[in-house]
């Protein structure tokens, strides 16, 4: 028996009691290779000696200290360095315990910019089909998971939303990469225009969509252009990289990729590795300025924001990450795990596509290639395949609902940016017998 309320009720899980190096070990003595960074979180592996010399360090000489009272040395460090090299324009920090904190006190920074700047009739969000942004209420609002979202709707603000640039499942036959960015960025245009453009507060994506979707980047120009649709109609244009960010797709920001530089960014997950619970919003100098110029303060907070032991593990983690060059090693493996991908799945009769960006890459399973038909949501195969995996003794993320909420199934990759290509190449052996496993049963 347990008295803690698991994800799953009726299937308990395993009991991890160690970690080294990429992989997991639990109580019974079996061995478990972390493909998935838990949920993209384990950039450094669940065990790195350093990152747990600095929360060691840290805990000796202040834990805790609350940010109505003190800011911290180790908060300001790891600010300074989050900023050093930010999206242009991106001037201040706000530290916080997660990825749904950092999207919550995002949109309440969009909303009380505008306050603050004597336009408070703009007010509605908008966001985009089959995204995710997180689970507190006004996060999951925003947000487009419809599995997530469907028990809850009676209780969440209004946001609005738009197609999401799924290139495999929304461009047409004859449409070029150009062609299908100009349209999917010109449904948020039309959004603006219909709702009114002075009654719209904020857009808001990720620059390669997570969880619900598996790894899908956006192509050709489509950034540029959602950043110049909001300029035009002064709109605040929100990022988020929660899961995508911190160097998952090979450069620090996931933006940079496209260009671009959003007036709010949040980031999480491997922003500290795992090794505590903080994420963070990055902010313009022009809402900040907002702020000290009206108010004189952001009308929001939590009682563990700025946490010493959360910033410690958060500066060590992203020091690490610079001084052994590992965004370099994530675009090389990177490289390596879409070859290995490609040749255990690119003939696969079973799989429609595969995708993604640096170590974040998924594969998409379907009934039918040619149709691209998903197989039946009912035989829950992202469900089989996790299973499979995990007897295998592999970590991987796999969803389902990937076209719609409903259908569709994929498996989402994001291991340790450590990971060699010895590794890789046990991650997707492992991964192609998990999936003919799971479709043969």
């Amino acid at each position: 028996m347990t008295h803690l309320l698991h994800r799953s009720i009726h299937t308990p899980p395993r009991c991890a009691v160690s970690a080294s190096g990429i992989s997991f070990t639990d109580k019974d003595g079996k061995s478990y290779i972390d493909a998935s960074g838990g949920a993209a979180v384990s950039c450094l592996g669940p065990a790195h000696p350093e990152v747990i010399a600095a929360l060691h360090d840290q805990l000796d000489k202040l834990a805790y200290a609350h940010t109505g009272f003190f800011t911290t040395e180790i908060a300001e460090e790891l600010a300074d360095t989050l900023i050093t090299g930010a999206p242009e324009g991106l001037s201040h920090v706000y530290l916080l315990s997660g990825g749904s904190e950092a999207v919550e006190a995002a949109l309440k920074m969009a909303r009380q910019y505008f306050t603050e700047t004597g336009r408070p009739q703009r007010r509605h969000v908008i966001a985009r089909r089959q995204s995710y942004h997180g689970n507190t209420l006004g996060a999951l609002a925003a947000g487009g998971n419809e599995w997530r979202r469907a028990q809850f709707k009676p209780l969440l603000m209004q946001a609005h939303h738009i197609a999401p640039c799924f290139a495999y499942r929304e461009q047409q036959d004859d449409e070029s990469d150009a062609d299908y960015a100009a349209r999917a960025a010109g449904e948020l245009e039309a959004k603006i225009l219909e709702l009114g453009p002075d009654t719209v507060a904020a857009f808001i994506a990720e620059p390669v969509v997570g969880a619900t979707a598996g790894a899908v980047p956006a192509v050709a120009d489509y950034f540029r252009r959602i950043r110049a649709i909001c300029d035009r109609y002064g709109v605040l244009l929100i990022l988020d990289e929660v899961m995508c960010g911190m160097g998952r797709t090979g450069t620090r920001y996931a933006c940079e990729y496209d260009g671009i530089a959003p007036d709010l960014l949040t980031i999480a997950k491997g922003l500290g590795g795992g090794y505590q619970p903080i994420g963070a919003t990055l902010l313009s100098r022009k809402i900040h300025d907002a702020f000290a110029n009206g108010s004189g303060f952001f009308q929001h907070g939590h009682t563990y924001m700025g946490h010493p032991m959360a910033a410690a593990a958060g500066l060590a983690v992203q020091k690490i990450i610079a001084r052994d060059n590992l965004l370099a090693n994530v675009q090389d493996m990177g490289a390596v795990l879409t070859r290995q991908l490609h040749a255990h799945f690119g003939q696969h009769p079973h799989i429609g596509d595969i995708r993604g960006r640096g170590l974040f890459q998924a594969i998409e399973l379907v009934a039918d290639r040619d149709t691209k038909a998903p197989f039946d949501p009912a035989r829950k195969l992202h469900a089989r395949i996790k299973a499979e995996a995990m007897a295998r003794g592999l970590m991987v993320y796999p969803m389902g609902g990937t076209i719609d909420g409903v259908r569709g199934d994929h498996v989402l990759l994001a291991p340790p940016f450590i990971a060699t290509e010895a590794d890789l190449a046990e991650i997707t052996s492992r991964l192609a017998d998990a999936v003919d496993a799971a479709l043969g049963a």
